[in-house]
């Protein structure tokens, strides 16, 4: 049985949790120790997402239900946890079926592609072609060879006679006649070749054709078998939820991460969802930054859609990163075409989604035509420029571009340093279905390098100062996590490390000659004190 009694004398939330960003209520943090517990005793050889929410049952008890992201061992059907809100991994299946000739029609086109067949005709195009180019170049040069010969014979005979002449020219035509049959000859021997490879690819693009058809109408039946509750009742299969929240198909694995399966089997349970948390066990993945025993948000590519409809009738918490205001900007540098600000945590550097307030939309509304020059992190507190005019825009992004601006930044990290100072390059890119993530990625990644120097030691939580070279997004945060960087989370990081009250980072000092002035300018901003 899924539900498992939590005996406790804490109280549940009135309101229930926001998912993609939440400290996790004491209940959550004692059923994921339960979980945990139940881990233990079990052999796993893959570290894993695993959820908990705790519920009341109809009776009106107190409990909590457990489950784990996609497949668990290669299994959905693991008693103790919650079933996955449409198994598709039944043997005799619609499903199994479909993907066993989609699995066929692949080791069809492996088959055909590593055929002596298809190497064969390849090679055999390519021989002709060769004989061809060889045969055809030595024929040219007896041409060449010959007409200088006959060019002799003319220079050298002061008066020739029409019979000799005669025999020259018919010479000449007989051998570009030769030169015409034999790329005759070649180009239909090759033409035949061609031809039989044609075929042959396009009975390899036939089968290919056939398996992404398959396989796009076997996603998307998939989606539609997933008919995602609400507490008004409402079901939405991901296809519609996701073609009106996002305007495309949904990911692969969408449906099946641990809150809509929890929510999910409460609803269909009649069960009352009180508190959530989802936290990762086990190994940490390669590119990933997942750590054992950590806490983390729902993801945004595949979550996001279908808990914004699941939460439907839910009296859900704010999300806290939306509280933060700016009434008025604390400027630290003006003049005729530059403005800085010193941006708070919390608050957008450019407008978003939703109706949150941008920096940006507080300097427009304050100092008018101002455009930002760069961006900081919602999260990210400091230094954040504003361009007065398009010249001075393209000016100070020049800058950037030529990395001409040099910029220091301030962070408080939540383990000690191997090394009091060195250099972080790791490659980034966008981990797609959980947006805004970076992962390190040194097959598709752009470069990113960083370096770093400790200021204090700070009782084991060291404050180092951070030089980036490049700007890709989340940069420093995924440098300072990831076990390749510096392996020490910031402090508050609920991305990549655990969350906390603020984000532990600032952008302190940027250095620069000026575009216009040709002024060496240093402007500084310290980092606020987080309580």
């Amino acid at each position: 049985m899924p539900f498992h009694r939590l005996d406790s004398s804490i109280l549940p939330p009135e309101r229930f949790t926001f998912p993609f960003s939440y400290e996790p209520h004491p209940l959550c943090v004692k059923a994921a120790e339960e979980v945990a517990r139940h881990l233990s005793s079990m052999t796993l050889t893959e570290g894993k997402m695993f959820g908990v929410l705790v519920v009341n049952d109809p009776d009106g008890k107190l409990g909590f239900l457990a489950a784990y992201s996609g497949l668990l061992e290669g299994r959905n059907d693991w008693p103790w946890f919650v079933p996955p809100v449409f198994d598709a991994q039944q043997p005799e299946g619609y499903f199994k079926h479909e993907e066993a000739v989609i699995s066929m029609l692949n080791d069809e086109i492996k088959s055909l592609e590593q055929s002596e067949e298809y190497h064969n005709l390849v090679e055999a195009v390519e021989v002709l072609k060769e004989k061809a180019r060889t045969e055809i170049s030595a024929f040219r040069l007896q041409m060449s060879e010959a007409k200088k010969r006959r060019d002799d014979i003319r220079s050298s005979q002061s008066s020739q006679s029409s019979q000799s002449s005669q025999n020259l020219i018919r010479e000449s035509q007989f051998m570009k006649a030769t030169l015409h049959r034999m790329k005759l000859k070649f180009a239909d021997e090759i033409a035949q070749k061609e031809q039989q490879l044609k075929e042959f690819l396009n009975t390899v693009a036939q089968k290919k054709t056939e398996r992404r058809q398959r396989s796009d109408a076997l996603q998307r039946w998939l989606f539609t078998q997933y008919s995602m509750l609400n507490a008004y009742g409402e079901r939405r299969n991901l296809i519609d939820i996701f073609a009106d929240v996002v305007h495309r198909l949904p990911p692969a694995g969408s449906g099946d991460c641990c809150a809509p399966k929890l929510l999910q089997y409460a609803y269909s349970n009649n069960m009352k969802p009180r508190c959530m948390a989802e936290f990762w066990w086990g190994m940490e993945p390669n590119n990933e930054l997942r750590r054992h025993k950590h806490f983390y948000p729902a993801c945004q590519g595949k979550c996001h859609p279908i808990l914004t409809h699941m939460l439907r009738g839910l009296n859900v918490d704010d999300n806290p990163l939306e509280k933060y205001h700016v009434a008025e900007p604390e400027i630290v540098y003006e003049d005729e075409w530059l403005i800085v600000v010193n941006k708070p945590h919390g608050v957008l550097s450019v407008p978003g989604r939703g109706n949150t307030i941008s920096m940006t939309d507080v300097m427009k509304d304050k100092y008018g035509n101002v455009m930002p020059i760069h961006r900081l992190d919602m999260a990210t507190s400091g230094l954040l420029m504003f361009a007065k005019g398009t010249e001075s825009l393209r000016a100070f992004s020049r800058l950037f571009e030529q990395r001409m601006i040099r910029k220091r930044y301030i962070a408080v990290l939540s383990r000690p340093l191997l090394s009091a100072k060195g250099r972080i390059s790791l490659p980034l890119s966008a981990d797609r279905d959980e947006r805004p993530r970076q992962k390190v990625d040194y097959e598709n990644g752009k470069e990113a390098i960083t370096d770093y120097e400790l200021v204090s030691d700070n009782d084991g939580h060291p404050i180092v100062a951070l030089y980036p070279h490049t700007g890709r997004t989340h940069q420093l945060r995924v440098h300072c996590a990831h076990v390749l960087g510096l392996d020490s989370p910031i402090m508050g990081d609920e991305l990549y490390g655990k969350r906390g009250k603020l984000l532990s980072l600032h952008s302190e000092s940027i250095e620069f000659d000026h575009p216009f002035t040709g002024k060496h300018t240093l402007i500084n901003a310290k980092m606020p004190k987080i309580e």
